[in-house]
């Protein structure tokens, strides 16, 4: 460790006499340099830098002058010099630091200015080479930075344009000098900034295969952005906020401003509709995350009937999402329900208009799928589960060859259409999960309870209180059943086929009652536990 000197302490305002400025983003410049100039302000500069504020008709110091060393290396070196970081890394409280400034009559520099090459920008373009994303990698740029930062108690740093009125103002207000308060906050944003640059070089080189890495890092590194201040999280007693960028997956077009719980239900609805991004029109209902119904038929009005049909007193406050562009006589259907979100990939000419009347209802565009490749992260005992995301279902020709047919009777083609529908919806219903489905629709859902039975006697009774027939029906579990009374209990009420994963000692229990009572029962290999 190195140890820090016993030194006076700084002064809470320091005075701004000398400034280097060199930015790839030039939105703000001169006006932002001219306020600097007005309290008298030297300004040092680079290349393009330079040229813009010349242009401007601003008096420039280049940066070769100072160092005596022209830039080379067709412009990767011009600022990595001593003259530059002695005049960065100064402290004005030492004695043997100014003592070496004099002897090499070497100035300070009091405020550095300075943005990056858009190195992320330029890698999530389509066709961009490796040499290409090599020259974006600012080297100069970052290495400023630092060194401003770190000498906070001097220096001040502005990495964004979005600061330039706040160094401005404060300028004014202080006769050209900055307060320690905000340089600690510059220096902390600047930091900041340096970290998510790493960062996205990392994951470039990660992304390409330049560097070799599991999909679960050693470290695990996170820096995202506050994208919303939310009113509150799941309670009103917590403060929360969202980090990270929506824009790419959907768009809100109506409504308050998605809450906490808005946020997470609304994530629960985009990765169920996920699953039926190919299929015929699809409208699922979701209740705190899980799914109330779910139909898929030849409209979407028939597909919104048949999910409400599941169970008419959950979805009451609940979001409803959609697989296509919501149609008028399918949004007045939902209209007569006060649901919280509405989600869908279009509206129809004149839908918007119409379900606008509803000042609370929100209205969200979806954009895109989601991202399947991302990490599932949750917090727990203090630190951070991480995991693989669990990707959607792949289509029936691809799945069906890696399922296993354990009874003696097969399913016929509408039992396995019937099974593949439930097998990708009680994978997004909270275990123990037991689902009856028939006819591409939910009759029942059992969710979150203690034990399997519980869940299938819930499914059953939700299905009663609609009046829905479970004969002839699939059961799916998300997981296996652990005693053959499960299978035996499905089947009493109506089920004729149904979809596990299979993996318990009394497979063979289970699978023995279903040959009794004449169920076909098709083995998955993979359980979807939702905890």
């Amino acid at each position: 460790m190195i140890e820090a000197k016993t030194l006076p302490p700084p002064d809470d305002l320091q005075p701004v006499r000398r400034a280097l400025i060199s930015v790839y983003d030039k939105s703000g410049l001169v006006p932002f340099a001219q306020r600097l100039a007005h309290h008298g302000i030297t300004i040092i500069s680079t290349g393009g830098t330079a040229k813009a504020l010349e242009q401007a008709g601003m008096p420039v110091t280049e940066v070769s002058s100072l160092t005596g060393f022209p830039e080379i290396l067709g412009g990767r070196v011009k600022t990595l010099h001593p003259v530059v970081h002695a005049g960065l890394l100064a402290r004005r409280n030492d004695r043997d630091d100014l003592s070496n400034l004099a002897e090499l009559q070497i100035e300070p520099i009091d405020l550095v200015v300075v943005n990056l090459y858009p190195f992320t920008e330029v890698v999530s373009r389509e066709n961009i080479t490796e040499a290409e994303a090599i020259e974006n990698i600012d080297i100069g740029g970052p290495t400023m930075v630092r060194a401003a930062a770190k000498n906070f108690y001097f220096v001040g740093v502005v990495s964004s344009p979005s600061d330039y009125d706040t160094v401005a103002d404060e300028l004014d207000r202080n006769g050209g000098m900055l307060s320690l308060k905000l340089r600690r906050e510059l220096s902390r944003k600047a930091f900041q900034l340096t970290a998510q640059y790493d960062r996205a070089i990392t994951e470039y080189f990660t992304k390409t295969g330049a560097v070799e890495q599991d999909v679960l890092p050693d470290r695990l590194q996170i820096s995202l952005p506050k994208g919303q201040e939310l009113r509150y999280g799941e309670n009103p007693h917590q403060k929360a906020a969202y980090y990270g960028d929506t824009s790419s997956l959907f768009e809100q077009l109506h409504g308050k401003e998605l809450s906490f719980n808005n946020l997470i239900d609304l994530d629960a609805g985009l990765a169920l509709i996920d699953e039926f991004r190919d299929d015929d029109p699809t409208c699922a209902i979701l209740k705190h995350t899980n799914p109330c119904g779910v139909a898929t038929a030849p409209s979407l009005l028939e597909a919104w009937e048949g999910a409400f049909a599941t169970d008419r007193q959950s979805p009451f406050g609940g979001i409803v999402v959609f697989n296509r562009p919501l149609d008028r006589a399918t949004a007045e259907a939902v209209d007569q329900l006060f649901t919280e979100i509405i989600i869908a990939p279009g509206y129809e000419e004149g839908v918007l208009d119409f379900l606008k009347q509803k000042k609370n209802r929100r209205l969200i565009l979806t954009r895109q799928q989601t991202k399947t490749g991302a990490l599932d992260i949750r917090s727990a005992v203090g630190g951070l589960l991480v995991q693989e995301k669990d990707p959607p279902i792949p289509p029936v020709e691809e799945i069906k060859s890696q399922w296993k047919v354990v009874t003696r009777r097969a399913p016929d083609p509408d039992e396995w259409a019937d099974i593949y529908f439930a097998w990708r919806v009680v994978k997004h219903v909270k275990s123990n999960a037991i689902l009856f489905a028939k006819n591409g629709r939910t009759l029942g859902i059992g969710a979150g309870q203690m034990s399997r039975i519980d869940s299938s006697e819930i499914a059953v009774s939700k299905a009663g209180k609609s009046g829905l027939d479970l004969t002839g029906s699939v059961v799916a579990s998300d997981a296996f059943f652990p005693f053959a009374d499960g299978l035996e209990a499905a089947a009493n009420v109506g089920a004729r086929t149904a979809v596990q994963p299979g993996g318990s000692v009394r497979d063979q229990e289970v699978i023995d009652a279903a040959d009794r009572m004449n169920v076909a029962m098709v083995f998955t290999g993979n359980r979807h536990f939702r905890h």
